[in-house]
C-alpha cells in the first residue's frame, strides 16, 4: 500500500526552502561574502606568523633529536635507543612536512608570476 505525503507538510517544507532560497548567502554560511560585501580582516595571527611558528616548532624538534642523539652517544643514563630513533624519525617527518609546504608555497607563488595580466 502507497502512503500519501500529507499536503500540509509538504506545503511546510516548500515554504521552507522558499524562505531559504531568498535569503543572502552571509546568513546561510557565516563567513561567506555577497555581493558587492568586502572582507573583514581577521583577528587571528597571519599566515606569516604562523609560518614562523611552524619553523620555529620544526627546528625545536631537530634540536630535541640532536640533544637526545649526544646524550646518548655521552652514554647518559635514562636515554635509551628507542627514544633516539622515535625524536629522529619525528624531526625528519617534520623537516619532511615543512619542505613539502615550502615547494607548495614557490610552486603557487610561480604559478601566480606565470598568469597574463
Amino acid at each position: 500500500m502507497v502512503e500519501r505525503a500529507d499536503i500540509s507538510q509538504v506545503l511546510a517544507q516548500m515554504r521552507m526552502v522558499q524562505t531559504q532560497i531568498n535569503r543572502p548567502p552571509s546568513e546561510i554560511m557565516p563567513g561567506t561574502l555577497g555581493p558587492g560585501q568586502l572582507a573583514r580582516p581577521q583577528d587571528g595571527p597571519g599566515f606569516g606568523a604562523l609560518f614562523s611558528q611552524a619553523i620555529d616548532t620544526v627546528n625545536g624538534v631537530q634540536k630535541e633529536a640532536g640533544s637526545l642523539r649526544q646524550a646518548y652517544e655521552a652514554g647518559t643514563p635514562g636515554v635509551s635507543l628507542t627514544q633516539v630513533m622515535i625524536a629522529a624519525e619525528k624531526s625528519s617527518v617534520s623537516f619532511e612536512a615543512m619542505l613539502q609546504v615550502r615547494n607548495k608555497l614557490v610552486q603557487a607563488y610561480q604559478d601566480i608570476m606565470n598568469m597574463p595580466v
